[in-house]
């Protein structure tokens, strides 16, 4: 390792340099005669290692947790946890008096990083992680790797030499995290406190082996910080008129494609509640990690599991009701729990809010309602569409990823007319002008609820009254869809 104020040498970026810019470093592992009974003899060394480390450590659940999440982190990239890792490898070859092999030719300075690339570095991926700034997501299809940053997938310059390599990340990981892949269970996920999240499958399972690696990046949270050149998802203007909806009590629903902010967007909004109000989150895996972020928040947070009887989504909403929560926050409706969601915001926890996958704002009620008719229960559609556009998804908000920024394209009030969802734009994103466009006023019942809560809200239509005459979106087939007029 180099001193000074030098950067630290890392023979994983320097393994996956090889490959890329010379012959793969198998090739120079090997020159010849008992090369083959060396590099056989790396290989024992190697699973014996892998062993080692993947042995539990602790005195305590909570030590081998920890210890555990030391190793995910390893593999993932992170300085201060490899040096522990290649510490401990160092340790298990002086113990045992190996210090080389002879025959055996490799790239790094000693055999102990030799090592620790092959049970611990992630290939030709070190020199994606070397370019950290603005990586949100690394997806790896086959050889092929794709880096995501402000929401973009974009093919890298780089790529594995064979699946193999991919296989044998998967494998580590897996190793570490107490999982398997095998041609019994050909996926696995791994999950590390910070909220970066490992997704991997396997053949059989997937066409190629697939790798998908997401960072948690987020470090602001306040909607103001939002409204800054940095990120411009939104304006003052919008800013205001979302505080207001939080102390209305709105029931609010978030739409967008992935990697559209969604997440971020609802945890900037839970950052502007007060602190004592009780909040309950609910998600299949945790990603918002409201204690972490807000540990003066007062919030119960949920992970369920649907594969596990005793913890599923029913039995975790069954117990948040009974601990008399103010607002429920349910990271993505999804068909086991969409009833019971509905039952929570028209019993009284309003201010509620989750996400949905719709295309439009006008498609939420019909796509919560097809939900809960899954589970087999008999209900009127047409009731059950007015009783969720009226009472659960009462103000929508639509995010994507417009000239390459996430922005709020839309807030619209929903609603519920002559038999069909009704949709308000209080707000749209105007691509042309770069700016937001106050549309409409809200409805009779809207201004009802603001005044509730002693509210005047603070804006008026850009728009003249005949130009919006004509305006009013229906959720019909012949309705025009915001993200055109959007131009998202």
């Amino acid at each position: 390792m180099s001193g000074g104020g030098q950067e630290r040498f890392s023979p994983a970026v320097y393994s996956s340099r090889l490959r890329v810019e010379a012959m793969p470093v198998e090739e120079a592992a090997f020159p010849a005669g008992k090369g083959h009974e060396a590099g056989e003899s790396f290989t024992r060394f190697a699973d014996e290692i892998r062993a080692y480390l993947a042995a539990p450590r602790g005195m305590n659940e909570e030590e081998r947790r920890q210890y555990g999440e030391r190793l995910n982190r390893a593999v993932l990239g992170f300085a201060k946890e490899r040096e522990h890792v290649l510490a401990l490898i160092n340790d298990w070859l002086m113990r045992h008096r190996i210090h080389e092999l002879p025959e055996y030719s490799h790239p790094y300075e000693t055999l102990a990083e030799a090592l620790f690339a092959e049970v611990i570095g992630l290939n030709v991926l070190e020199l994606v992680l070397a370019e950290r700034s603005g990586l949100e997501e690394i997806q790896v299809v086959g050889t092929r790797i794709y880096e995501v940053r402000g929401g973009n997938p974009v093919l890298s310059r780089y790529s594995f030499s064979s699946v193999r390599d991919v296989e044998r990340i998967q494998q580590n990981l897996v190793l570490y995290n107490n999982d398997r892949i095998n041609p019994r269970k050909r996926w696995a996920e791994v999950m590390l406190q910070d909220g970066s999240r490992v997704t991997m499958t396997g053949f059989g399972f997937t066409a190629a082996p697939t790798l998908t690696i997401r960072f948690y990046t987020v470090q602001v949270f306040r909607l103001d910080a939002l409204c800054r050149p940095g990120y411009e998802t939104m304006n003052a203007s919008v800013r205001s008129l979302l505080l207001q909806a939080l102390q209305a009590r709105f029931n609010l629903v978030i739409i967008g494609p992935t990697n559209s902010g969604k997440t971020h967007l609802m945890k900037s909004l839970i950052a502007e509640l007060p602190d004592e109000e009780r909040i309950v989150t609910l998600e299949n895996r945790f990603e918002m990690m409201i204690h972490r972020d807000f540990p003066g928040k007062n919030a119960v947070e949920y992970e369920f599991d649907e594969d596990d009887a005793a913890h599923r989504s029913a039995q975790a909403f069954k117990l948040a009701l009974r601990q008399s929560p103010q607002r429920i926050v349910h990271a993505e409706i999804r068909d086991q729990d969409a009833n019971i969601y509905v039952r929570a915001c028209t019993r009284g926890h309003e201010g509620s809010m989750t996400t949905v996958h719709a295309n439009t704002l006008e498609d939420v009620p019909e796509a919560v309602s097809d939900m809960c008719m899954l589970d087999g229960r008999s209900m009127n559609p047409e009731r059950l569409v007015k009783r969720i556009a009226e009472y659960v998804t009462q103000l929508g908000i639509e995010i994507r990823i417009v000239n390459g920024k996430r922005r709020i394209c839309r807030i619209g009030e929903i609603g519920w007319k002559d038999g069909n969802v009704t949709v308000t734009d209080w707000v749209r994103y105007d691509e042309a002008s770069g700016d937001w466009r106050h549309h409409e006023l809200p409805s009779a019942r809207a201004f009802e609820r603001f005044r509730r809560y002693g509210i005047e809200p603070d804006w008026q239509p850009d728009r003249q009254p005949d130009e919006r005459a004509g305006n009013a979106s229906v959720g019909t087939a012949a309705s025009s869809r915001p993200s055109e007029a959007a131009g998202a």
